[in-house]
């Protein structure tokens, strides 16, 4: 299963950032995994090459996680809330495959 969270410091409603972890179906031959990686990447490289965004970014087998600095958080709401509008359709899709969650904690 991929597991979502979305960063949402103090339940406010700004996204910080996200976590993405797992895969679904067989590792490397799954069409969701490859859409909710190719959907995270196109965030991430918005964010930080187009927008210009510092953010941490981990990655590794089965993990992507991106936060922003606090000081860029509104320039960023566009493209997570985008992205989480497109994981939140794929969820609805493939319920048994996509988990999301939002966090307060990073």
């Amino acid at each position: 299963m991929i597991s979502v969270r979305f960063f949402s410091p103090d339940g406010a409603t700004a996204l910080t950032g996200f976590r993405v972890s797992g895969h679904s179906g067989v590792q490397g031959n799954s069409v969701v995994c490859a859409a909710v990686s190719s959907a995270c990447y196109m965030a991430v490289n918005t964010l930080t090459d187009v927008l210009l965004l510092p953010a941490d970014i981990l990655l590794r087998d089965g993990l992507m996680q991106l936060r922003l600095d606090d000081g860029d958080v509104s320039k960023a709401q566009v493209i997570l809330e985008g992205l989480r509008i497109h994981l939140t359709q794929l969820a609805e899709q493939y319920p048994k495959e996509i988990k999301i969650e939002f966090s307060e904690v990073q």
